[in-house]
Formats: C-alpha cells, structure tokens, sequence
C-alpha cells in the first residue's frame, strides 16, 4: 500500500469522477453502443470505457495490485491486495435513463473487503466505507435501522438468477417471503441495495447469482453501519448460495425464510 495516498478518499474520488463520466457517456449513447452478453444480459461500450479509465488510475497509484473487473477479468500479479471494480452496476437502468445505477469500487486485501465506494451519479448520492472506520453518505455517518420484525420491514431483491435463465432462481424465495413484509422495491443494482440498507431505507436485502463486483464494496457499507452479512445459509459463501444483508434484528427470521 502506499501510505502517501488516503484509501478512503482515492476511492470515494475514483468513484466520483467514473459517475461523472458514465453520465456524459449517456449522452453520446446511441443503440449501435449496446451489446448482449446474454438474451437479457446487457453491456455497453461505456461499462467499458469507465471500466477502462478506473483501471487506469489504479494502475498509476497503486500499480503492484490486482484488479478485477467485470467486464476485463482478472489482472493477478500475485498481491495480497485486489481492486474490484463494477464500473455501472445496473446497466439497464442506465440504458433506460432511470436513475438507479451506481459506480462500485471495493480494495481487498486477502479477500476481504478494507474501503469501498458505491456512487449514484443520477442520484449525486456516494455511499462510502472503510474497515473499521464507518460508513457514510455524502459525509454523514451511516447506521442501519431499528425496525423489526418481519412485517414492519422494507426489503429489495434482484433477478440476476431469472436474467440468467437459472432453474434454481429467486421467484420461489419471492413469493414466500414478500407477504411477511411491509413491502418490496426493486431498484436493478445490487451495490445500491446495500448502501440503502447500510443507510437505514431498507431493513434487508437478498439475492442469489452475485458476483464478487456486485457486492464487495456494499457488503463493506452493510458492516461498517452496523448490519448483518451472510449467504442463505448464515455462513460466508455469497458467490455459491446467494447474499443475504439486514440490519441484524431481522436476519434470522429472514434466513429461515430462504432455507
């Protein structure tokens, strides 16, 4: 690491300045910059170039680390240290001009996540941690929510897994958890889902077929304000058996819920 250089601030800036970015791309977005990585899967040439240009200020400050990007993969030179990086989480929000997309950018050292920054362009909102430090929203210091239970609680989920034509997919855990709520949102990014817990707008959130971009730097925000994060089983497998963040009255229940 180099001491020189405040982690917070690198990646709170780096976050910053890649939404500011993605946002003049929309701008010169036509249809001809829209590709399939899937039937429904979307990537276009800005997830790209903003991928490209985080990469690139990583490289310069800090050019001994791994990076791991979505769209890229994995750069390994063999350090303790990886960079992961989804550099619009939530593509088709951004394709549809709506505003819940996000730039998620999360430092792990030996796998585990230390600072990370998920920004909402649209919404000019940064969500922001760092290990043991806290986490915060625009400046102001995040705490997950007091309610409980089940029925006072407002929870948001993804499809990744139906995107993906999975046979083991979300709509079962759905269908039975929904009722027990006060409701539901659907907001289309994984990174945004975590800040909102993190931030006390959500008591929880779940989802199955993550990958480590989508949820490294959020499931930083969830812990350091105060939350609970484990897969569906209540261990720490999250690529395998799926994410599950709270604000900790209410994970448990939650969790008997998926099993």
């Amino acid at each position: 690491m180099n001491p020189d250089i405040p982690i917070l601030d690198f990646v709170s800036n780096l976050a910053c300045e890649a939404g500011v970015m993605s946002l003049k791309l929309f701008d010169e977005f036509s249809q001809d910059d829209l590709e399939f990585k899937g039937s429904k899967d979307l990537v276009t040439t800005a997830d790209r170039a903003v991928e490209e240009y985080i990469i690139g200020e990583i490289k310069e400050a800090f050019p001994e680390h791994d990076i791991f990007g979505e769209e890229s993969g994995k750069q390994k030179s063999g350090s303790d240290y990886c960079w992961i990086i989804d550099p619009i989480d939530g593509t088709t929000s951004f394709v549809h001009e709506q505003p819940f997309y996000s730039v998620s950018i999360a430092l792990q050292e030996n796998g585990e996540s230390i600072a990370g920054a998920v920004y909402a362009p649209r919404l000019k909102e940064l969500f922001c941690a760092e290990q043991d430090k806290g986490a915060f929203l625009n400046g102001r210091r995040l705490k997950v929510s007091s309610r409980q239970p089940l029925i006072n609680s407002v929870l948001s989920t993804g499809f990744a897994c139906v995107r993906a034509n999975l046979p083991d997919n979300n709509l079962p855990y759905f269908a039975k958890i929904v009722p027990e709520l006060r409701g539901i949102r659907r907001y289309g990014s994984a990174a945004v889902d975590l800040g909102y817990v993190a931030a006390g707008r959500l008591e929880g959130f779940w989802e199955m077929n993550l990958k480590p971009y989508d949820y490294a730097a959020g499931i930083l925000l969830v812990e350091e304000a105060g939350g609970a994060v484990t897969d569906f089983r209540g261990g720490n497998d999250l690529v395998n058996r799926g994410v599950v963040a709270t604000n900790g009255l209410i994970h448990e229940p939650l969790l008997e819920l998926l099993n």
